[in-house]
């Protein structure tokens, strides 16, 4: 190893089916990958290599699993692969994978992309890579939203069922125990007893009650960004308890929903 120079981690990756169809093989990345690093002055750490696996994710890839435990505990000083698909085939885990060797003040140098993080130009690049990532995200979550809000607006839930409910056929179903739910408002509201002794009888934490008796969800509502909208499914409580518990809660400094 010559002294001062800068060690590198080279991975390489291919699957069976790839082999056979395009001849890509591991010695063939492992050498120009070799010929790349010495070409830039780095002095080989190790090759980490993934025979026969395929890139939908990380962790069925022991060697990729092994070379980012490696970096975090910086053993090196930069990541060389062939290509960037045999990393990942996911754009979302590759940037976030690479971002995260950022953090560890790991350098990323793909070969055939033509992408690196040790020159200006290589930065930007990625840093272009980021953006469209980036925007993919934003794209997947406003479609997401909008799926859910479209879900509230028709009255039909859009997270797990609230305590006294199932779902069936994607609507709110009360529960053969959603006669308790009656129970717990009106004895919070007529009896004499605290939030903490009334959650331990029911069986929730003190923050899980305080959850229920705000639900506006037993009044036949869905609630979604801020919005409430009437729901499909049947009322637990009357309007009249629900609005006597807020007040009682109000009182106890417990803001309403």
């Amino acid at each position: 190893m010559t002294p001062n120079q800068p060690l590198a981690a080279i991975y390489v990756r291919v699957s069976t089916e790839e082999q056979a169809r395009q001849g890509i093989s591991l010695a063939a990345q492992e050498e120009a990958l070799k010929n790349y690093a010495s070409a830039l002055g780095y002095t080989i750490f190790k090759i980490y290599k993934d025979e026969g696996k395929s890139a939908k994710d990380i962790k069925h890839r022991p060697e990729m699993v092994q070379i980012l435990q490696d970096a975090q505990a910086h053993k090196f000083q930069a990541i060389f692969i062939y290509k960037l698909d045999r990393f990942s085939r996911s754009l979302r885990d590759l940037i976030e994978t690479i971002e995260q060797l950022k953090e560890w003040n790991i350098d990323f140098i793909s070969l055939q992309d033509k992408i690196e993080t040790t020159s200006a130009s290589g930065k930007l690049m990625f840093h272009i890579i980021s953006a469209f990532a980036e925007f993919e995200r934003n794209v997947a979550g406003d479609r997401t939203k909008f799926s859910m809000d479209k879900k509230a607006r028709d009255g039909n839930p859009i997270t797990r069922a609230p305590w006294g409910y199932k779902i069936e056929n994607k609507k709110l179903i009360p529960t053969q125990n959603s006669f308790q739910v009656q129970e717990v408002f009106q004895e919070f509201l007529n009896q004499n007893i605290s939030l903490t002794k009334l959650a331990k009888k029911y069986g929730f934490s003190v923050n899980g009650l305080k959850k229920i008796l705000k639900n506006q969800a037993y009044l036949g509502k869905i609630k979604f960004n801020g919005q409430t909208y009437q729901g499909t499914h049947q009322p637990l409580i009357s309007s009249t308890l629900f609005n006597h518990v807020q007040n009682k809660l109000e009182k106890l400094g417990i803001k309403k929903p």
